[in-house]
């Protein structure tokens, strides 16, 4: 898939470490691609499980349609990064669904997942 095809999927697939059971969990989550850098929003906030345990073992697994890989997350805390998360999950999902979106992008925590250089590619022009 090209970089613009991975960016418009509806979903991606986020795996944390349990932070108590070291056990691999995978959650399928909303996502925007942007460069190099995945911007997810947990509506649960802080109490999350994915969240907690991305916080005790910030190294996930994630993927996007046929891509894998391991990168790490972590919770965004600079307000302008935190307005661009919230901007571009609005405006990718806004249109997608028959909801009000607007509680949801203002109260949800933005979560950002850093790829690794070698996968920068994937997320070229996206």
């Amino acid at each position: 898939m090209e970089p613009r095809e991975l960016a418009d999927l509806d979903y991606c697939y986020l795996t944390t470490t349990g932070r108590a059971s070291s056990r691999p969990h995978t959650i399928e989550i909303w996502f925007a691609l942007r460069g190099r850098r995945v911007y997810l929003l947990s509506g649960g906030g802080e109490e999350s499980d994915w969240v907690r345990n991305l916080r005790a073992h910030p190294t996930v697994g994630l993927r996007i349609g046929d891509r894998d890989v391991l990168a790490r997350a972590r919770v965004v805390e600079e307000p302008e990064e935190d307005a661009l998360a919230r901007r571009l999950l609005l405006e990718k999902y806004g249109p997608r669904y028959g909801g009000d979106l607007e509680e949801w992008g203002r109260t949800a925590l933005p979560i950002a997942i850093d790829l690794p250089v070698e996968v920068g590619s994937l997320a070229k022009d996206a």
